[in-house]
């Protein structure tokens, strides 16, 4: 089946999101992701039934109110309210091509197994991606600090019925569409509420979508100095390799290669010039250039970790029979790749 991508554990490169999204393509949860998420939840259930102490977010409060024990009976309740009070972004709407990716990141990050949630939570939001039942969320509202609380919510508000979605060219109710599929909405179990807010799908998914068009954009400008450079009668010896391995910065190799190639054989680079050196902006199209593709690979390598990991809180650990809180929310490691 050409057409579709089977969400797994193998890594989910840039080129591959590129992929899925230029192409169309649908998503499904391979074998092994299903496994691994239904075992997941299968071990959490177990653990409410026969430990006493309260485990964070599963059966206490939030934040605060960590050492407060909820009754079991209260469980998808808390969940439920807890998706509701944090549905409170404003601003404007993020663009749908970002919430797409949000939710193709969120599906990704829950495939793994170590955030409790049910199989049928995670088919639903793979629905909503194939279906282009698309959730209004506002670009407002993120603390970053604290994962993407906000954004987060309003994506999984259209699991419960509630907020609005894009469907079929118009917004209207997540209870009209969830209708119109005939989909009862989900009743969420413990801890589902927190594994589908906490995390940095919304921050993720903005510098995947950057970082997709910058690639395109630097190669278009070096291409553009090499036409450039003809225009002015401009002289090649400024992308030299002789230059740039005596400052052997990655980027700037890769530029003055590049325009290089783009000028095999050009007549006009080849002719004798009537002036001794170019102006900076083509004299040093190798190291501008070349510092911001350094950039690009630095933000590569971070939102490529990011996006094949596991974001919520706390974490589930099967084999080592332990469920951690900790802090894989924390939206620092790509604010920093954000800035560049």
């Amino acid at each position: 089946m050409d057409n579709f991508h089977y969400i797994s554990s193998e890594v989910l490169s840039l080129e591959t999101v590129h992929e899925i999204i230029s192409h169309h393509k649908s998503i499904a949860l391979s074998e092994e992701a299903k496994v691994n998420i239904q075992k997941c939840r299968e071990y959490l259930d177990e653990k409410m039934i026969s430990e006493e102490t309260p485990i964070y977010g599963i059966n206490t409060g939030f934040g605060s109110l960590c050492n407060v024990k909820i009754s079991n009976e209260n469980l998808s309740q808390l969940q439920e309210n807890l998706v509701k009070s944090h549905a409170c972004g404003t601003g404007e709407e993020v663009p749908l091509a970002i919430v797409k990716l949000m939710l193709l990141l969120k599906i990704q990050s829950l495939s793994y197994g170590y955030s409790g949630v049910q199989l049928e939570t995670v088919e639903r939001l793979i629905a909503f991606y194939n279906n282009d039942i698309l959730p209004v969320v506002f670009t407002q509202g993120s603390l970053g600090a604290s994962g993407d609380l906000a954004p987060l919510a309003h994506l999984a508000l259209p699991l419960l019925g509630e907020g609005e979605v894009y469907f079929e060219g118009k917004k209207q109710k997540a209870s009209i569409v969830l209708n119109k599929f005939g989909w009862e909405p989900i009743v969420l179990q413990s801890k589902e509420g927190l594994a589908l807010l906490n995390g940095t799908q919304f921050m993720s998914a903005y510098g995947v979508h950057i970082l997709m068009k910058s690639v395109k954009y630097s190669y278009l400008a070096d291409l553009i100095a090499a036409i450039s450079l003809e225009g002015f009668d401009g002289r090649i010896e400024p992308f030299n390799e002789l230059i740039h391995y005596i400052r052997p910065h990655k980027g700037q190799i890769v530029t003055a290669n590049r325009v290089l190639d783009f000028l095999i054989g050009s007549e006009i680079t080849a002719q004798k010039k009537s002036h001794v050196q170019d102006p900076y902006s083509f004299r040093c199209v190798p190291q501008v250039h070349g510092a911001s593709k350094d950039a690009i690979d630095y933000a590569r390598k971070i939102f490529k970790t990011e996006i094949n990991s596991v974001t919520d809180n706390p974490n589930i650990f099967i084999e080592s029979d332990q469920i951690i809180s900790g802090g894989n929310f924390h939206g620092q490691p790509l604010a920093l790749a954000l800035d560049f």
